[in-house]
């Protein structure tokens, strides 16, 4: 009995015979289009490998300060003269199908695009070793669609003229291991202290894991963070069978020891501060780590090496050579926040940890001018005076209590003015003001400034209590000495790439943060830690460096059990110190509390000479007028010392002295109750 096909199967063998050919023809034509990529692969030949160029850093005087390493730190090394662990445990978490694949690993693709398409984000690489080898050659990652093309064709080329052998030996002499070392030669040398072949399981296996994040995963960096990718790695080389799970539990316990001495020696010149430019072109430019290190780049900071080498010097004559004690120094221009000089500790070889951007540490006293400047801004004038006695305050709705102390217990037992009380670095007034303006005033204020660390409101934060950076500190003080302009700090004015293109120029700009009349009355409130002896019984916190001076400066010191600070500027140029111990230890030595204003002076006086001796220029919204400073009242011919203060206009006494006058039988009048104490009993 003959069958025939009912005309619904005809249709479907239709349909299939179609696709069926459609599928050969797509075939056809993508092999076509393969062997047409393997013959243009093959008549251009085998790609050169580039050569590294060497990013050169430059201070603003256009001498070079520094120049990334090159060929000290890049050593290529055959094959079979690197551990073959360095190898497995490289394709284990980098590439598991290396040898399978002509360079493109399509499953992994797919597999990554829909990984990213799940979680909305770029969550997963897909990346080849000969792609990552490719991208290597190129000395650039940016993300355009011209380079990844190149990138494609490249990986092609290197496919079709080099054996899996050769790409891998490229691979591992150039894919970047952090801090400078550029190929697993220099690696293993600069991490441990032995040559690639010499490599144990553990170390391998450790280092593998560093590629993907060079600053994040380096052992140098975070141990705790090295060691959880490095089992990451191990895991990989389980699941790959290049060793068992007993070896890899083994390697993971494996000690680790590293190098005592490094290689890839730091450069000498300001090495902290060539550390925050190559953050700043990392972070803020956008610039990889290879870009960085062997882009060829031309890096224009601001450094001013004369204000550098002083800074270096002083640090070193001043400290005793035997303490402990560690130091920061941040020194910048005011009207472009351009950073000049900056210190982030005593020996950079020793310790890489810059304490000038990272470090935050209490402030003490220094904090006071943001609460002075709140303080004038809410109607207190230099002239508002409160007692200055041993003080309890209650806060907290009454809960808790609060007991400041002046140095040495000092206190006036009498009503002070505001323009005395940051000369001696009053803390009773200090916190009166701060309770009475409001305690979220200062953090405002501080937060308008700059500070970006956590601060607590409380009564204390008024004596500097909640810790800083030191240059954030700096950029406040550039605010106050910029009539209340901000000024970002400046590390680079201008990067140039290997093609002599100018990639990125920095554009002056600047934001009013505060009221100039208030920030300049604050400014000439500063100077007053510099004034003569009030009396035989007061003394400024300038007096110890008080005859160094040569100049104007307005400033102000800090000092807490732990921390020893000093912040003062001159019309062009602002600088902060800050000296104290890396655990917090106690400061117990008077000549390490005077560490600080010590370098500090000296920093300013010799990187100022031969400049011009400017004067703080008065804004036109104050008026300054000749003051008794023990009352703050209008000084009269009786006064026996007068002092230019300055105030806002309005707001300057009428009244004059009266103190020094006497009535007919001779004896000085009594003086009056200040509105203050019939307010609250313990103003």
């Amino acid at each position: 009995m003959e069958i025939i096909p009912s005309s619904r199967f005809r249709g479907t063998w239709k349909y299939i015979r179609a696709f069926a050919f459609i599928s050969i023809i797509l075939a056809i034509l993508s092999a076509v289009m393969l062997g047409g990529f393997i013959l243009f692969a093959k008549i251009q030949g085998a790609p050169p490998v580039a050569v590294p160029q060497t990013t050169i850093f430059y201070a603003d005087d256009g001498t070079k300060i520094g120049e990334s390493d090159n060929g000290q730190t890049r050593y290529w090394v055959h094959l079979d003269d690197i551990s073959p662990y360095v190898a497995q445990a490289t394709i284990a978490v980098e590439d598991r199908k290396f040898y399978e694949h002509h360079g493109f690993d399509i499953k992994r693709i797919i597999g990554a695009v829909a990984a990213d398409i799940k979680a909305m984000a770029k969550v997963q690489g897909a990346s080849t070793i000969t792609q990552q080898y490719a991208r290597n050659l190129f000395l650039t990652h940016d993300k355009t669609w011209t380079r990844k093309l190149q990138e494609a064709l490249y990986t092609i080329r290197l496919e079709a003229n080099y054996s899996k052998k050769q790409i891998l030996e490229g691979y591992l002499n150039t894919i970047y291991y952090g801090h400078g070392a550029y190929g697993i030669e220099a690696a293993a040398r600069y991490y441990f202290g032995k040559h690639a072949k010499d490599l144990t399981l553990s170390e391998a296996a450790m280092l593998a894991g560093i590629p993907k994040g060079p600053y994040y995963y380096s052992p140098f960096v975070d141990e705790k963070r090295a060691k959880a990718r490095q089992k990451t790695v191990l895991l990989s080389m389980v699941q790959a069978g290049y060793i068992s799970k007993k070896e890899a539990e083994q390697a993971y316990k494996d000690k680790l020891v590293y190098a005592d001495h490094h290689e890839m020696k730091q450069k000498n010149i300001a090495p902290y501060f060539q550390d925050v430019v190559k953050h700043v072109l990392h972070n803020q430019l956008g610039l990889d780590e290879r870009t960085i290190e062997l882009g060829g780049l031309r890096v224009y900071t601001s450094l001013d090496p004369h204000m550098q080498k002083i800074a270096e010097q002083e640090i070193k004559t001043i400290i005793d050579p035997h303490s402990q004690i560690q130091a920061a120094l941040v020194a910048m221009d005011p009207r472009t926040g351009e950073v000049k000089a900056l210190v982030g500790g005593r020996d950079y070889e020793k310790s890489p940890f810059n304490r000038a951007v990272q470090a935050e540490r209490q402030p003490g006293s220094t904090f006071k001018p943001f609460l002075y400047y709140a303080a004038i801004r809410e109607g207190f004038t230099p002239s508002t005076q409160m007692r200055s006695e041993l003080t309890t305050f209650k806060f907290d709705n009454g809960k808790s209590t609060y007991t400041p102390h002046n140095y040495n217990d000092y206190y006036a037992n009498d009503a002070i003015t505001l323009a005395q009380a940051i000369a001696l670095s009053d803390n009773v007034f200090a916190v009166k003001t701060h309770l009475f303006i409001g305690e979220n005033k200062l953090v405002e204020t501080a937060k308008k400034l700059g500070i970006t660390s956590k601060l607590k409101a409380v009564p204390s934060l008024a004596l500097g209590t909640s810790p800083v950076k030191v240059i954030d500190m700096v950029k406040a003080y550039c605010a106050f000495a910029n009539y209340g302009k901000e000024a970002e700090p400046v590390f680079i004015k201008k990067v140039v790439n290997q093609q002599g293109e100018t990639i990125y120029e920095y554009k002056p700009s600047s934001k009013q943060v505060l009221d100039p009349d208030a920030a300049y009355v604050t400014t000439q409130l500063m100077t007053g830690m510099f004034d003569p002896k009030l009396n035989d019984y007061t003394t400024v916190t300038g007096e110890s460096i008080r005859k160094q001076i040569t100049r104007p400066y307005a400033g102000k010191s800090g000092t807490t059990e732990t921390d020893s600070w000093m912040i003062g500027f001159a019309p062009q140029l602002v600088a902060g110190v800050w000296t104290g111990y890396d655990r917090g230890e106690t400061i117990n030595s008077i000549t390490e509390k005077q560490y600080a204003k010590q370098i500090w002076v000296q920093f300013m006086e010799k990187s100022l000479q031969g400049k011009p001796k400017k004067k703080f220029k008065p804004t036109k919204g104050v008026v300054g007028v000749y003051v008794d400073p023990d009352n703050g009242k209008l000084a009269t011919n009786s006064c026996p010392v007068k002092r230019l203060t300055y105030y806002i206009a309005g707001t300057e006494p009428t009244e004059y002295c009266t103190d020094h006058l006497s009535d007919k039988k001779g004896k000085k009048k009594e003086k009056k109750k200040h509105w203050f104490e019939k307010w609250f009993p313990w103003f």
